[in-house]
């Protein structure tokens, strides 16, 4: 990556961490998550019934909670748990996330919410829900809602949702504890689908902890909310999400801290790519190829959209899964440069808000679907052109070159760098710029392929960085990519983001 394109990911996420901090946007997300109190619900389903739990076909299991003692550390100067060895204490189970294996927990009945469990005074619980959105509930069509969870126990709780407690600053109530026999509201989602499959767990507390009752927890009440739904994304008030860190080396301690947290900003998109910051903006831009849209994402102004039919709008664009803009980068003069899918071109905007077509053809013939791109420091743009914009991919009519390339361009001159890689996606340099990363969108050979820079800008024989299609299996592969001032890559491929 070159030093301007360095400085603007510190810059984006220096901005991503003051977005979610300070918790802005006001009046578009005040409402955000108050859906279920400015309207009534469409639809209604009782969970602690029968009736409701044969339509969601409901399962509902139990385990009390225990506390236990273990090890931790104390905090360092920064506040991070990185100090002295000391003991604390942990709850046991972890039964929050998604995947967790409840098979030999005790089967509950819906009727039988209302029984008192536990062990009184200080104790704890859990009860976890798995569940299917029904086509119907009554007359209301179910498809494309917005569906809401609500219960209340005696006498606090935690929501988590498909393996994630959402959480942000200064919240009462929602995912985390609402109060006193308080109801607990929490978002399933947006524009669902019918047979959508959901686990719930709940964390049970009685209380008050500081005067420890002499009663039980119990269930009171346990309903879904359905409301006729939008598919238009939104802002949500920036909101802490579940973050897994798998610390294979110990130097990864020196790029993501301990206590790293990870939130969400907005939500409800088809698919997004190629996020870049215009700092001079001051917003966020990214692509939803499916969609077709690239949005803009600002403290002040929420998410709003940048361009529509950012990538596509020949007459056959229902033929298109991914019509839309795909990369997105800005050249040294802060311009900004589009890869569009469905056009099969990349382009550049204008001050006056005009479109310059930069790329559209090698040797006469279409591109693929120009796919990630970045400059480097000369003016000289690199990209990479897989098939994978195209409805039918490496089968489709409209794939004119027999191959999917590496390009360069600088000038008006197009040059094919190398055309070796079966699905070429990710592309970044070193912060040097002697090298040259690209990923591979292969399930047969995950890798990313370092190429040599020569003076001129083309690349020498690349080799192979990292190889992982041994350590992920399946039919998901690699792809973009980013590149820190001391030429850390981050990879983004299944199960996250790999460092």
């Amino acid at each position: 990556m070159d030093a301007p394109s360095a400085k603007r990911l510190r810059d984006a996420l220096a901005a991503l961490a003051r977005l979610s901090v300070l918790g802005m946007l006001a009046g578009a997300l005040s409402t955000a998550h108050a859906t279920p109190a400015a309207r009534e619900a469409a639809a209604t389903v009782d969970l602690t019934t029968e009736t409701g739990a044969q339509l969601t076909k409901a399962t509902w299991r139990y385990s009390d909670a225990r506390i236990v003692e273990t090890s931790f550390r104390a905090p360092d100067a920064h506040g991070q748990p990185t100090g002295a060895p000391i003991r604390t204490n942990d709850i046991v189970p972890h039964a929050g996330i998604a995947d967790f294996d409840d098979s030999q927990w005790l089967a509950i009945a819906p009727t039988a919410l209302s029984e008192r469990r536990g062990t009184g005074r200080v104790s704890f619980n859990w009860y976890r829900l798995t569940f299917r959105i029904p086509k119907q509930v009554g007359d209301f069509d179910t498809t494309g809602a917005s569906v809401w969870f609500e219960t209340r126990l005696d006498d606090y709780a935690e929501v988590w949702v498909d393996g994630e407690l959402d959480r942000s600053f200064g919240q009462e109530g929602g995912s985390v504890v609402a109060g006193w026999n308080a109801t607990n509201r929490v978002l399933i989602g947006r524009n669902v689908t019918p047979g959508q499959q959901v686990h719930i767990a709940i964390f049970g507390m009685n209380g008050p902890i500081s005067d420890a009752p002499t009663n039980y927890i119990y269930v009171r009440e346990a309903k879904l909310n359905f409301f006729a739904g939008s598919k238009t994304p939104l802002a949500v008030e920036p909101h802490e999400v579940n973050v897994h860190i798998e610390r294979h080396d110990p130097a990864v301690d020196n790029i993501v801290p301990a206590n790293a947290k990870l939130f969400k900003v907005a939500e409800g998109f088809q698919f997004t790519e190629g996020p870049i910051w215009v700092r001079e903006r001051n917003a966020l831009l990214f692509s939803d190829p499916n969609h077709n849209t690239i949005y803009q994402y600002t403290e002040s102004g929420g998410l709003s959209i940048f361009r529509d039919k950012s990538g596509y709008d020949g007459a056959d664009i229902a033929e298109y899964g991914q019509p839309g803009s795909n990369g997105l980068t800005l050249d040294p003069q802060g311009r900004l440069t589009i890869n569009e899918h469905g056009r099969h071109r990349v382009t550049r905007l204008e001050r006056d808000g005009s479109l310059s077509v930069l790329a559209e053809r090698y040797q006469g013939k279409r591109l693929n679907s120009p796919n990630d791109l970045v400059y480097r420091s000369d003016g000289t743009l690199y990209f990479t052109d897989p098939p994978f914009g195209l409805p039918r991919f490496f089968e489709d009519p409209r794939k004119k070159l027999p191959f999917s390339g590496v390009f360069s361009w600088k000038d008006g001159r197009l040059r094919l760098l190398t055309h070796e890689l079966k699905g070429p996606n990710g592309i970044v340099f070193s912060p040097d710029e002697k090298y040259l990363y690209v990923s591979n969108w292969d399930p047969k050979a995950k890798t990313v392929t370092r190429y040599p820079v020569k003076s001129d800008g083309t690349i020498d024989r690349g080799a192979i960085f990292i190889d992982l299609t041994q350590q992920i299996p399946g039919e998901e592969a690699l792809d973009g990519m980013k590149a820190d001032v001391k030429g850390n890559l981050y990879l983004s491929a299944p199960g996250g983001v790999w460092i």
